[in-house]
Order: C-alpha cells, then sequence, then structure tokens
C-alpha cells in the first residue's frame, strides 16, 4: 500500500514490513520520507525515530524499513528481535543481515 509499507520519490524511498494496520494508519513510509524532506532529518534519523518511538507508542512495534535516501545512505531500523534484510552498499558490496550488528 502506497504510502503505508512503500513509498519513494525524489529524495527517499522506503520498504516496510509488519503489523500492517499500523502502518497503514500512521502512513509509516510517507512519513519517513516527509521527515527527510520537509524536516530535513537524515534518512537514519527519520526511520529511527518512526520504528523506534513513533510506532512502539501504540504498542505495536512489530516490523521495520530498509529506506534510501538520494545520497545512497541506507537506514535498516527494526524493532523486533531480528529482520531479515540486504543490500548493496556504495563501495558496491553486498550486505546482508537479520540481527542487530
Amino acid at each position: 500500500m502506497i504510502g503505508a509499507g512503500t513509498y519513494a520519490n525524489a529524495r527517499c524511498a522506503v520498504s516496510g514490513t509488519g503489523w500492517g494496520e499500523y502502518y497503514i494508519r500512521n502512513v509509516v513510509a510517507y512519513d519517513i520520507c516527509a521527515r527527510v524532506e520537509y524536516g530535513g532529518a537524515s534518512i537514519a534519523a527519520a526511520a529511527s525515530e518512526v520504528i523506534l518511538k513513533s510506532l512502539p507508542k501504540q504498542e505495536k512495534d512489530t516490523g521495520g524499513v530498509i529506506a534510501m535516501d538520494r545520497e545512497g545512505h541506507i537506514a535498516t531500523p527494526f524493532n523486533t528481535s531480528g529482520m531479515y534484510r540486504g543490500w548493496v552498499d556504495q563501495t558496491g558490496a553486498v550486505r546482508i543481515a537479520i540481527f542487530v550488528e
């Protein structure tokens, strides 16, 4: 669902996984990009604020996102015991992770 679990514009792209109803209610993916675009937050700060602070306030803190800004900075915050994720970093190295590194 555009805006909730997935969203992209010229400054930011987000793909999320988690408790869908709360991602919809909070327009999670769009909220992260709006914090980057309008608030000037870094992608890491915006994604962490939404996933680690906004969602847990509603007692539904199960999920995470893979988010990238237009410079290629990647953030993968999650509030579960683990989240399967993979990406290619700015040097071209392939990264794969499950737990907090």
